[in-house]
């Protein structure tokens, strides 16, 4: 520019302006083009390298998440913040990727290099503006660098409050949560509640703001003046400044190379983005020190016989021997372990039923057994050999478990079941047999598409199910899985959701067709253990009874005065049904001992 502006001025008193100053208006002009085609180009190059680099990073985050054997640390707090902050899905615009801030560092590397160039233009013309321009400049960049940090660290602690307005937002156009709102009237109170969490969030922002704007205007004349006075210098001539028509010359240049220093060293969004993704860096390293890694521990090892290929699909000769020796657990924070030295066995081949009171560990044992929680102290052995000895993903491999709070996926119905063993091709035979196992034909056979059913009414042609063929679905999961070489299945209240005749049914036929597999079952209705080879109660911790449903009752323990006190409940209603009478609330049952509640669990014994 200043040699452009030179050339002008010696070729305005000849014929030939145009001429003389051609050659630098032609490279001015090919700068300018250049300008706009590496602009078109960074373009894409930008998108498909911020593209690759979250998409790597954002593969670690979920392999560090689920590198673990173990779900304890998903359940941290502290990891599950980690986690939000690390899996690069900006929510706000103080978060971003490290993608973005990789492409955002090196066009910050290009200004630093403008910086260089424009230092190099003004020590040509006048050395002493080099630290004239660049110091207010470097000051200007720290204090417009606090004051942006200052706004996300205001905005970031609003982003609680924000999150519940967004929680309520959502509410609003639910329409699960619309049936309540409706109900009760809650719109203003929705509305109100919405209101009170933006403006707690957006207040101190508003705050900051009005505070900063004083402060501008400060910025404004550290900038202004050093640029202003720098320029007026050299276009008076003074401070070694050349002389004559090349003052012009030197002044553009100062004025040109200064405005750029300044720009190039101020706040820019490419900063912001590099420091809110430098964030999202650190977040990924906090979570990786805090989250095990795949040869960490014993659980995650694999097992001499585990065979990814196959495995899954061997019938062994016989269901594991499955001891807890010793075992204890407690969840991080309580002051009393769930399970305090816990014994117990589960026999190859058996049907065993474990009951407790709410609170009394009977889930937390099923996790255990899992190995997605490792014991505090003790052991769980298959066949005597350390379930984590004998790795992960060997040993789930035999497992086939229906968890209380059960998973319904989104997906056809044939899918939804053949998840049970989705390591595997899906068997058009086992999903029929586990279909039937499960009661679940009769819901398929009603189902629009059969299995090809989409299980979610979002989906075209899809249909929603009620919480007791759900329940029936994950049923047909597990047995699945049984059908395609689980040799342990394990049913945490696998019937809470179903009605007393299907109730009864599944487990007529889980009693009669095992397919070899050992059963833990974990229910609330005493009614379907009674024909349990084998009942434990847990109770305090601890295993402190076991027998079958008559040993049990004979004892008149705990076991017995649970059963009693439902069996009571159904005796009491099958004589309100009969008579129309109100019955009596305390009378006991006739046979409590054996026959109190039938089977199914819906009526007297003698119906059962």
């Amino acid at each position: 520019m200043a040699h452009l502006v030179g050339r002008i001025q010696t070729a305005v008193p000849t014929d030939a302006p145009l001429s003389a100053m051609a050659l630098p208006l032609l490279v001015f002009v090919l700068v300018l083009l250049l300008g706009h085609v590496v602009d078109t180009a960074v373009a894409p190059l930008a998108f498909l390298a911020t593209a690759g680099i979250d998409g790597a990073h954002r593969a670690r985050v979920a392999g560090l998440a689920a590198a673990g054997s173990t779900i304890a640390p998903l359940e941290d707090p502290q990891v599950r913040g980690l986690i939000r902050a690390a899996r690069a899905d900006p929510e706000n615009w103080t978060e971003q990727t490290p993608g973005a801030g990789a492409v955002a560092g090196l066009r910050l590397a290009g200004n630093l290099i403008g910086v260089a160039g424009g230092c190099l233009v003004l020590a040509r013309y006048a050395g002493w503006l080099v630290p004239a321009l660049l110091l207010p400049a470097l000051l200007n960049g720290v204090l417009r660098q606090r004051e942006a940090a200052r706004g996300i660290a205001v905005w970031r602690a609003g982003t609680v409050d924000g999150a519940r307005s967004q929680r309520w937002k959502d509410a609003a156009t639910s329409p699960a949560e619309g049936k309540d709102i409706r109900i009760y009237g809650l719109g203003a109170w929705l509305t109100a509640r919405i209101q009170r969490h933006a403006l707690a969030m957006d207040a101190p922002v508003w705050a900051l703001l009005a505070r900063a704007i004083p402060r501008e205007a400060g910025q404004l004349l550290l900038v202004g003046l050093p640029l202003v006075a720098g320029y007026a210098v050299v276009a008076a001539g003074g401070a070694g400044a050349p002389a004559g028509s090349d003052r012009v010359v030197a002044a553009t240049a100062v004025l040109v190379s200064g405005v750029a220093i300044f720009q190039a060293l101020g706040w820019t969004e490419d900063l912001r983005v590099a420091v809110a993704a430098a964030g999202c860096l650190r977040a990924t390293v906090d979570l990786a020190a805090r989250l095990p890694t795949p040869d960490q521990g014993g659980a995650s090892r694999p097992a001499a016989d585990a065979d990814p290929d196959g495995a899954g699909r061997v019938r062994r000769a016989r269901p594991p021997l499955v001891r807890f020796e010793g075992v204890s657990f407690a969840y991080p924070g309580a002051r009393r372990p769930v399970l305090d030295r816990l014994d117990l066995e589960i026999r190859p081949g058996e049907l065993l039923a474990v009951v407790g009171l709410n609170g009394a560990g009977k889930s937390t044992l099923i996790k255990l057994l899992a190995g997605l929680y490792e014991p505090d102290e003790g052991r769980v052995t298959a066949d005597g050999v350390d379930i984590a000895v004998l790795g992960a993903a060997a040993w789930r491999s035999r497992l086939a478990i229906v968890f209380q709070d059960f998973v319904r996926y989104h997906l056809p119905a044939r899918d939804n079941v053949a998840l049970g063993r989705g390591d595997h091709p899906p068997d058009p035979a086992a999903l029929d047999a586990a279909a039937a196992d499960a009661g679940l034909e009769p819901v398929l056979a009603r189902l629009p598409a059969g299995w090809d059913t989409p299980l979610a009414r979002t989906a075209t042609g899809g249909v929603d199910l009620s919480g007791g063929q759900w329940q029936q679905v994950v049923l047909a999961r597990a047995h699945y899985a049984v059908r395609m070489g689980a040799d342990l299945l394990v049913l945490d209240e696998p019937t809470a959701h179903l009605d007393v005749r299907t109730e009864f049914e599944v487990f007529s036929r889980l009693a009669g067709n095992r397919g070899g597999a050992s059963v833990v079952l974990i229910s609330h209705r005493l009614s379907t253990v009674r024909h349990a080879d084998r009942i434990v109660l847990l109770d305090g911790g601890r295993i402190t009874e076991n027998g079958d449903h008559d040993e049990l009752i004979a004892r008149r323990g705990g076991y017995a005065e649970l059963f009693a006190i439902q069996a009571r409940r159904f005796a009491t209603g099958a004589v309100t049904e009969a008579t129309g009478r109100a019955a009596d609330p305390v009378a006991r049952p006739a046979a409590a001992g054996t026959g109190g509640v039938p089977a199914g669990g819906g009526a007297t014994g003698g119906r059962g």
